[in-house]
């Protein structure tokens, strides 16, 4: 089934401008996003054509059956909620089916995590951008060898630099485990080609070892430091998957304004802390903004990483004590929400 056939068969229930024109933040650069429910026909809920969802191609127009609506709705999703709150001016339609269902019905403490929870993951997860941007890390991968270190006199030295003192080549070195050393190595050479080396392939994650004659005498001992290669390998991936698949223009903007941090994902965290706090404290879900501007000052990129931060993490430690002292229930009641499901089905099938 597509947007077209609901629209076509009248299908839908309610429909609205979601996002951050709902919000009151929107740019002029910024899309229009609409939300809505549909109801499927009676003979589709009884045969093997269930639909949770139906969205374009871009996801910027998303339509949930009625039933998915209302089981997002009892787990107090975030974006189900405001799409049941919007302000009247971002309403395109609503079916008068749709007065059955009340915000007040649905609103319990599992607010505190659905808001103020996914607004924490939202910081941890500007907390990795910032360490990418400041920590960028090299298109050159590096390989075991730039974590390998030699002994020298009373210390030791990293291996290419011992490699190139000794004008060695890494191919001629052999290297025997030393029995109860985790990670050191006995390490000999020669040039005629006795030994398999120390690095069998490029992206080697493990030195390679030689059958080495008793009698042969070791140059020297190497270690690898295998757990620093693996971080570092996580590291590298991390990092370019991340240059790879990032938005352009959001990094761009990031890093027009200087602060090293996706200063659109801050403005939206805050924006759910402070809809946490409001549902605890005032038992609502308030779309339109009414710090707006200060919102916006967020997205301008007019207060440091840090500052923000600090604000984010004061309100979240807050927020079990507002959850404590209201009194939200606990959960959703289930068998009520079944049977409102339900009874607008009959309604609406006649």
């Amino acid at each position: 089934m597509t947007i077209e056939e609901l629209k076509q068969r009248k299908l839908i229930l309610l429909e609205a401008i979601s996002g951050s024109k709902a919000y009151g933040t929107d740019t002029p650069q910024s899309d229009t996003d609409i939300r809505g429910v549909f109801i499927l026909p009676q003979e589709a809920i009884y045969g093997l054509d269930d639909v949770a969802q139906i969205s374009d191609e871009t996801q910027d127009i998303t339509y949930y059956e009625l039933g998915r609506f209302i089981e997002l709705l009892a787990k107090n999703n975030p974006n189900i909620l405001e799409l049941l709150n919007v302000p009247s001016d971002c309403l395109l339609y609503k079916h008068p089916l749709m007065d059955h269902i009340k915000s007040e019905d649905f609103l319990t403490k599992q607010c505190k995590n659905t808001f103020a929870g996914y607004a924490m993951t939202q910081v941890k997860k500007a907390r990795g951008l910032n360490k990418k941007i400041l920590n960028p890390v090299e298109k050159a991968r590096k390989n075991i060898l730039h974590f390998c270190y030699v002994t020298a006199g009373q210390g030791a030295v990293p291996l290419l630099k011992w490699l190139e003192i000794k004008n060695y080549q890494q191919i001629h070195c052999g290297l025997v485990n030393i029995a109860h050393m985790r990670d050191v190595y006995a390490l000999f050479y020669d040039d005629a080609g006795t030994y398999k080396g120390i690095m069998l392939k490029e992206k080697a994650n493990q030195v390679a070892l030689s059958a080495v004659p008793k009698e042969a005498h070791p140059e020297a001992y190497l270690y690898f430091n295998k757990d620093g290669y693996s971080y570092y390998c996580k590291q590298y991936k991390a990092y370019w998957d991340w240059v790879e698949e990032r938005n352009e223009a959001r990094y761009e903007n990031t890093m027009q304004h200087g602060k090293h941090y996706d200063t659109k994902n801050m403005m939206h965290t805050m924006r759910l802390i402070d809809m946490a706090e409001e549902i605890a404290l005032q038992k609502q879900v308030i779309v339109r903004r009414p710090n707006r501007d200060y919102l916006m000052q967020i997205r301008a990129g007019e207060f440091t990483y840090e500052a923000l931060l600090d604000t984010a993490e004061k309100k979240i430690a807050q927020m079990d004590h507002l959850y404590e002292q209201s009194d939200l229930p606990e959960k959703v009641d289930l068998e009520k929400v079944n049977a409102l499901l339900a009874r607008m089905r009959r309604e609406y099938y006649g």
